[in-house]
């Protein structure tokens, strides 16, 4: 395409290449394919099965890091931009519906129930204010729809507009709590140093930053106070250069009425240029809605810590044997033994391997070991939207554990589709990270994206249909060449809110 003044201004405002913009317009003419899978993991093959005899080893393993490794930096990682207009999609619907009562049965489960949120009482004084009187009597009165009205628009609490972080999801006697408040909470009782410092970054989007920071400057003291702890809260956006560029149906780039090209947010998988500017050894990464009440976080806490001390055990065994490799000084014995742990415990294989002289599988090892590792918490499924652990082929032949959504999967191919099927567990997103090599250096972060596992989206612009390039995901693609173990973790610690009325499961009460 022949770019105009205007277009090269564009683009140099967002920090995109002339070269980045090509390659994203060939990806609409290519496409992406499919990846390859080898199985579902499972219990009996790439996902591990904890006794509590080594839950407490591992329990152990996090405690002595956080105790004695003073130089070392953890840091729980939030994306936390996501607005909470999607959680009300149904409230909307009914503003919008030819009838004034509760009808359908969501409608009447939010209804019945509406005492039980944790925003009531604001709620009822939002509706005070608005029409003098409260929740209760305009219920009676058949004032339904002033209600929601009062919850999701502007001049009442504005809700169907605000980020979900900030949203009021627990009733505490001494206050209820935001999921802010809540991953805060989580920080101080398993990310937490030697000196009861508590690294807690989230993501934000830029209209919403200025509500992040005085929610956290209204309410963090209480929490250090209450906790015994100090928290360093940072925050930062998503990228303008990680925007992509949509295009119209015949791939020709999309014009806004203006002649501007047209670019939209990349997806959560452009998060991962905010987490490689994160300075730290150890993050923890989780969505801001996958919250619970104190009364509930038992298993929670508990098992974030498991998958924490599964990844510093494993990334000390695999330190040593890289400075083992580097010294050179290593027997053929050893180098065996290093290439069991890659396939046995970093679930890393390659068929290849029994071909190569010592020399080459020395060189393929440290390739291995020597690039960033996650563990992954796994729920058994549920039957949840979304994306599941699997074991699959990588570019360079090598079989490993990824996560994978249905769209970087060929359903039309009834033996791929069977295989996804199969799968027993569900991606709740729940990692643990670590973005150090053995020496101490930052590892690269975009160096380990696999680019070819983008796809496209059809969305719409002012009623013109248009195709949006999504990132490759934070979790799939964006790690896929990451050393990546799979640990099934109970289904207590998976409590995400999508829509209003989750908050009325147990979980949230």
């Amino acid at each position: 395409m022949t770019l105009t003044q205007q277009d090269k201004d564009l683009l140099k405002k967002k920090g995109i290449s002339e070269g980045k913009l090509a390659e994203e317009l060939a990806c609409f003419e290519h496409g992406f394919p499919f990846l390859k899978l080898y199985a579902a993991a499972s219990v009996d093959n790439g996902i591990m099965k904890l006794s509590p005899n080594n839950q407490d080893a591992y329990l152990k393993a996090w405690d002595v890091y956080t105790s004695t490794m003073t130089d070392k930096r953890v840091v729980k990682f939030v994306p936390a931009s996501g607005a909470a207009s999607r959680m009300f999609k149904d409230l909307f619907a009914f503003l919008d519906a030819d009838y004034d009562a509760p009808t359908k049965a969501y409608e009447q489960k939010f209804f019945a129930d509406i005492r039980k949120f944790a925003f009531y009482d604001d709620l009822d004084n939002a509706c005070q204010r608005l029409y003098g009187k409260g929740i209760e009597a305009l219920i009676a009165e058949g004032s339904y729809k002033k209600v929601v009205a009062a919850l999701l628009k502007e001049e009442g609490l504005n809700y169907g507009n605000l980020p979900k972080g900030l949203l009021k999801f627990h009733s505490y006697e001494q206050g209820n709590r935001t999921p802010l408040e809540e991953h805060l909470v989580e920080g101080a009782l398993y990310a937490a140093n030697k000196s009861r410092k508590v690294s807690v970054h989230f993501t934000v989007s830029p209209q919403h930053r200025k509500l992040f920071v005085a929610k956290v400057a209204e309410k963090a003291d209480a929490y250090a106070d209450k906790y015994g702890v100090e928290y360093d809260i940072s925050f930062s956006e998503q990228k303008a250069s990680t925007d992509t560029i949509a295009v119209d149906i015949n791939n020709q780039p999309f014009r806004e009425e203006n002649g501007e090209l047209l670019f939209r947010p990349g997806g959560h998988g452009a998060l991962i240029e905010n987490l490689n500017d994160l300075d730290a050894d150890i993050v923890f990464i989780k969505n801001i809605d996958n919250v619970t009440s104190d009364r509930m976080k038992g298993d929670t806490v508990i098992y974030k810590k498991i998958l924490a001390g599964v990844l510093v055990t494993l990334q000390q065994q695999a330190f040593s044997y890289l400075q083992l490799l580097e010294s050179g000084k290593y027997t053929h014995d050893q180098v065996l033994n290093i290439l069991q742990f890659v396939q046995k415990q970093l679930f890393c294989k390659n068929p290849e391997t029994k071909n190569l002289e010592d020399s080459e599988l020395v060189v393929y090892l440290k390739k291995k070991l020597n690039r960033p590792m996650r563990v992954c918490g796994m729920v058994k499924n549920l039957g949840e939207p979304g994306g599941g652990p699997f074991l699959a082929y990588n570019p360079d032949g090598t079989i490993s554990s990824q996560i994978l959504e249905s769209s970087q999967i060929d359903m039309n191919d009834p033996e791929k589709k069977a295989l996804f099927e199969k799968g027993t567990h569900f991606n709740p997103v729940d990692l643990v990270c670590a973005i150090k090599d053995f020496k101490g250096n930052k590892f690269n972060l975009p160096n380990y994206v696999d680019k070819a596992t983008g796809f496209i989206s059809q969305k719409s612009k002012n009623g013109r249909e248009l195709k949006a390039l999504e990132l490759p995901g934070l979790w799939n693609g964006a790690m896929s060449d990451w050393n990546t173990i799979f640990v099934e973790v109970p289904v207590s610690t998976f409590n995400p809110v999508k829509v209003v009325n989750d908050l009325l499961r147990e979980a949230h009460q």
